[in-house]
């Protein structure tokens, strides 16, 4: 299944949230403030993985399907003087957004999801790096106590994104089958199933119109599901909410085992 969002599309997003995230940094009191939701990171260490993080990968799409090194060694070291930190981070997405357009959706490129259900592509790289410029923006806006919800086309292309990239894998899942709905009041929802063959998601019809399961396709209840809008369904994935800022039904303790879960792979 491809994306749901076209690769310009993709682009000018990330380039909003590169301004968003800059907007954030540029209002904080001080760039030593702990960020909350990252609380091993101050701001100025949050705004340095992002800057080098765009980096390293602007250097992996130009590199195509073989590792590059990392960009960042031997970079410009993050400055501390705010207006030059601002022009060192848009410099950065700037980098990485001129290698993806120079590449295209479709070349291929290394990739640290190797056996997922996202393709080793640009695109996809692309597609994952606006849910993790996303994410990072509103750790920078709770740092300053006004988060605001990831914008809406971000957000409903990032429940799938991070199902298909970050929850697919084909080691097996050590407990009973089970499957999980993410349902987002914005009309959108998708079923991941996890069983011996690994743990895979799809897109499923919304609560009240037909069958989200068909016969062999895995549980035909889900055993726990979640509802929020698209954006709380992103945060909540990321551990940046709690699960009772949504609604759940179902036994929330598989959420549990599905964080203690380390796939082989």
């Amino acid at each position: 299944m491809t994306t749901t969002l076209a690769f310009p599309v993709l682009l000018r997003l990330l380039d909003e949230r590169s301004s968003a995230f800059r907007a954030a940094v540029a209002s904080a009191p001080s760039l030593d403030v702990q960020v909350p939701t990252c609380p091993e990171w101050t701001l100025f260490d949050l705004a340095q993985h992002i800057g080098e993080g765009r980096r390293d990968w602007a250097a992996t799409v130009a590199a195509g399907p073989a590792p590059a090194k990392s960009a960042a060694q031997g970079g410009p070291d993050a400055p501390r003087e705010r207006e030059a930190l601002s022009a060192w981070l848009a410099q950065s997405t700037g980098q990485l957004l001129d290698a993806l357009r120079e590449a295209g959706p479709d070349r291929g490129c290394w990739t640290w999801w190797g056996a997922s259900q996202s393709p080793q592509t640009c695109g996809a790289v692309a597609r994952h790096q606006l849910q993790q410029l996303a994410v990072h923006t509103y750790d920078a806006q709770v740092t300053l106590g006004a988060p605001e919800p990831l914008p809406d086309e971000v957000a409903l292309d990032g429940v799938e994104e991070f199902l298909f990239t970050c929850v697919a894998t084909t080691s097996a899942w050590p407990h009973k089958p089970a499957a999980f709905d993410f349902h987002a009041t914005e009309g959108r929802s998708w079923r991941l199933t996890l069983d011996g063959d690994g743990a895979r998601s799809t897109r499923v019809p919304a609560p009240g119109t037909t069958p989200v399961a068909a016969a062999g396709e895995g549980p035909d209840t889900a055993g726990v599901s979640v509802r929020g809008t698209a954006s709380e369904l992103v945060l909540f994935v990321y551990d940046r909410i709690p699960a009772d800022s949504l609604q759940l039904e179902g036994d929330a303790g598989l959420f549990d085992l599905l964080r203690e879960w380390e796939p082989e792979e």
